[in-house]
């Protein structure tokens, strides 16, 4: 007979069809783990592995994890609660990438406008900030 999570002898004898991983409650882990600690007598810890069906390595990592606070590790795809935010500042960057290049061009344009005005010898029209230049 197999064990569930909790060491109770399950209903049917029957194998599965598809071999399934066991899952051990949070309750279960720290009920297991207190057990261990009481342990003071060479053999018991071992004894009480046998019992459960369990190796040292649970043990091991169940005390790394009652250490990190005991919470399951969260499976799938990570959230992404500021994915909205993120859509929005990268088109900002896209945006501001364009509007910069068009400033550069624009800036370009005017000197050029100036040099020719200054070749033909037409006066430009100054502007408060180059009468501070």
């Amino acid at each position: 007979m197999s064990k569930d999570t909790e060491g109770k002898a399950q209903d049917s004898p029957e194998v599965s069809e598809k071999a399934s991983r066991r899952r051990f409650t949070a309750e279960y882990k720290a009920r297991i783990l207190d057990e261990a600690d009481r342990c003071t007598e060479p053999g018991q810890v071992g004894e009480l592995l046998r019992r459960e069906g369990l190796y040292s390595s649970h043990l091991t990592n169940w005390r790394r994890q009652r250490d990190a606070g005991l919470a399951p590790k969260q499976r799938g795809r990570k959230p992404q609660p500021n994915k909205a935010e993120q859509q929005e500042l990268e088109r900002l960057r896209r945006e501001n990438k364009r509007l910069a290049e068009r400033l550069r061009q624009a800036e370009t344009i005017i000197d050029v406008q100036k040099k020719v005005c200054e070749m033909l010898g037409i006066p430009t029209a100054q502007t408060d900030d180059e009468n501070e230049e």
